[in-house]
């Protein structure tokens, strides 16, 4: 069986702006940053290429990398740090103008958890999402989310570790 540990951290008690310590390792981790990401389920590549491309030049978005999270599925990160109001503007522009029931469904559900959020760790027998397609700028959120992500999965891979029992040998 498969122990999973959780860290809960009240925002509302935080004195900061949102900002907190990483509980294994320290780093800081920041709520307020965003960006526009899409995940799509069940749609070709070109597909989601198109609808990326689009709303980058709509919208003004810079850039984007899209990740493949497993067989036709994927994700997609804009470079541009935008406002939450602005980021369910986007996705929801897209997911009604590509009529995607998948993407309208990921929108209400980030709508509802007030957050978005993509995987990026292994899940099942799906491997972690992988950058296949870059366009554009990506020296904004591109790269902190980037960062994030490697962050989070040195945080997984740690607390993977830590509950693994050690074992010792008496001679």
């Amino acid at each position: 069986m498969n122990q999973v540990l959780v860290h809960k951290i009240d925002l509302l008690e935080l004195e900061s702006k949102g900002d907190f310590l990483c509980p294994c390792c320290g780093a800081t981790i920041s709520p307020d940053d965003e960006t526009v990401k899409l995940d799509y389920d069940n749609v070709t590549f070109k597909k989601v290429k198109y609808w990326a491309e689009r709303a980058m030049k709509w919208f003004k978005l810079r850039g984007f990398i899209i990740l493949k999270s497993s067989k036709k599925s994927y994700h997609v990160v804009f470079d541009r740090c935008v406002s939450w109001s602005e980021n369910l503007r986007v996705v929801a522009w897209i997911a009604l103008h590509s009529q995607n029931r998948g993407l309208i469904k990921w929108l209400i559900m980030q709508c509802i958890k007030q957050s978005s959020t993509l995987r990026i760790s292994d899940k099942k027998e799906k491997l972690s999402p992988r950058i296949v397609y870059r366009y554009g700028k990506e020296d904004d959120q591109i790269i902190s989310f980037l960062e994030y992500r490697k962050l989070i999965k040195r945080i997984i891979r740690k607390l993977e570790t830590e509950k693994q029992p050690q074992t010792q040998s008496l001679t």
